[in-house]
């Protein structure tokens, strides 16, 4: 055996077994998904900056919003795939490289179409780092409690980044231009890869086959198609090119789904659905992100546009959400093991449910202590069952196959975030723009105002205080009430999925010996 051979086999035996070197290895896989959370969040606080600078047109703006996740989405399955046939490490670190050198290029953006294809290009290095942090996770770690710890670790990581991006984003942006936002990403990015260079295990699949560009094609277009025309038909309503859309991204990813079943090596082993505890717990966490994506989506506007919040006031009120997945994501396996896998994600599902129901009788002087209280039960309870499915869904595979599995877990929570804010979205717009302007407000005034509430707040800037005050007052009022229909609707979603899950999960276990 060569000596780095015999160099590169004690490293990885000393990472997979004793010492420290595992939970080093961990260290370093928290930080990319730190950064992908930071930067989902952080761009929705950067927008009006953004907007006065390279002032987008209404559609460009859009597309910067949306192109990011959209791009994610259509590559999580073939990049899961991928990192099983080339290696998850050699796939992580470029994909992290690339993350930080397409950050410049965001902040660096001198106009709107420059800022789409800068997103873009940031959303195909994104869809490499989820799935491979939580693959090798499934490789590094073998002892299945172990394991449990580490994937709470990560979730927990995940959702304290969500949490932090709009305080960071809020600080940066009250001393530094837009482009800030981005630049944060390069430091953690430089560490990762150097870091992880010398920590992180090589791991892939020995028999994986080729990849299958054909099957990345039919992914891409089918998840993209479908999350697109659903935003659209939310927004502008169905119109024939949505519809097209719509039927073209379904029978793209019917042909996948037919396509895999006759590949040798497949880019997606569709068999893993024939797992009961695969199956559901993926549908389980589609169901959850969708139920939930209303409130956070909405969530920001209410507390800076209703309640007059500063952005990092509001980044700071939002904190409780993060604070409560961390505390149950750490010991959720501990749990699952004690109590059962159904009992511990039901349980978590139930309680967001019922967080949301309390938002039904939310209103613009509502305290914060109501809405800090349903934040903290809402984080308790995801960190209990995404903690679980994630590792229900790693543990019903084979390691070879783990980023695979990784990715179609992460493809579920983009669906149901697009889903859910077009969904939820829809109704809250829809209930919005019912409200009544005043006579004096007419023509292009009055249709910006009843386009969003951030417009109607525009709008009320260029009248007289007479007429303002009651236009926003008004405005804000319908705006909660949209919220409180779309948080109802989310946690009827929430139970109903508490209820499947009691039965899809029935007999589910963590896996308690040790692998080898």
């Amino acid at each position: 055996m060569s000596s780095t051979k015999q160099s590169s086999l004690i490293e990885e035996m000393g990472v997979q077994s004793g010492g420290r070197g595992r939970w080093l290895a961990l260290s370093v896989l928290v930080l990319a998904v730190l950064l992908v959370a930071v930067d989902a969040t952080v761009l929705g606080l950067a927008t009006p900056s953004l907007s006065e600078d390279l002032k987008p047109s209404g559609t460009q703006l859009l597309w910067i919003g949306d192109i990011y996740s959209f791009v994610i989405a259509g590559l999580l399955v073939s990049m899961g795939s991928l990192g099983d046939r080339i290696g998850r490490k050699k796939l992580l670190l470029v994909g992290a490289t690339a993350f930080g050198a397409l950050s410049v290029l965001n902040a660096c953006a001198t106009s709107p179409e420059m800022m789409i294809v800068a997103r873009a290009l940031l959303g195909v290095a994104g869809a490499t780092l989820m799935p491979s942090t939580l693959a090798l996770i499934r490789n590094i770690f073998h002892d299945p409690k172990e394991r449990s710890l580490a994937i709470g670790i990560w979730g927990a990581t995940a959702s304290a980044g969500a949490a932090v991006g709009p305080v960071v984003g809020g600080a940066l942006l009250q001393h530094f231009y837009w482009g800030s936002v981005f630049l944060i990403n390069l430091p953690v990015m430089i560490v990762l890869v150097i870091v992880g260079i010398k920590l992180l295990p090589e791991s892939k699949n020995p028999v994986a086959g080729p990849w299958d560009l054909v099957s990345v094609g039919l992914s891409l277009v089918g998840v993209i198609g479908v999350v697109y025309a659903v935003k659209e038909a939310a927004t502008h309503g169905l119109t024939w090119e949505v519809a097209a859309t719509a039927v073209l991204g379904a029978a793209a990813l019917y042909a996948f789904v037919r396509r895999q079943f006759t590949l040798p090596s497949p880019l997606l082993d569709m068999r893993l659905f024939r797992h009961r505890g695969f199956s559901g717990a993926v549908l389980a966490d589609l169901l959850t992100v969708f139920g939930l994506s209303g409130l956070v989506f909405f969530l920001s506007q209410f507390l800076q546009l209703v309640q007059g919040r500063d952005p990092l006031e509001a980044g700071l009120a939002e904190l409780p959400a993060a604070i409560g997945a961390v505390v149950t994501g750490l010991v959720a396996g501990r749990y699952a093991r004690r109590y059962s896998v159904r009992v511990v994600v039901t349980g978590g599902l139930a309680a967001i449910g019922l967080a949301l129901g309390a938002l039904t009788v939310l209103h613009k002087e509502s305290g914060y202590p109501l809405l800090g209280a349903v934040l903290l039960v809402v984080g308790l309870g995801a960190g209990f069952s995404f903690t679980v499915t994630a590792d229900v869904i790693l543990s019903s595979v084979p390691k070879e196959q783990a980023g695979s599995a990784s990715a179609v877990s992460e493809t579920a929570y983009e669906l149901g975030a697009a889903l859910g804010i077009a969904l939820l979205g829809s109704i809250v717009t829809g209930v919005y723009q019912g409200f009544t302007a005043p006579e004096a407000v007419a023509g292009p005034a009055a249709d910006a105002a009843h386009e969003s509430l951030g417009g109607a707040v525009e709008v009320a800037k260029g009248l007289d205080p007479a007429t303002a005050g009651p236009m926003v007052e008004a405005a804000q009022v319908a705006f909660v009430d949209g919220l409180r229909y779309a948080s109802g609707v989310g946690a009827a979603v929430l139970l109903a999925t508490a209820i499947a899950a009691w039965f899809l999960l029935k007999g589910q276990e963590l896996q308690e010996g040790v692998e080898h």
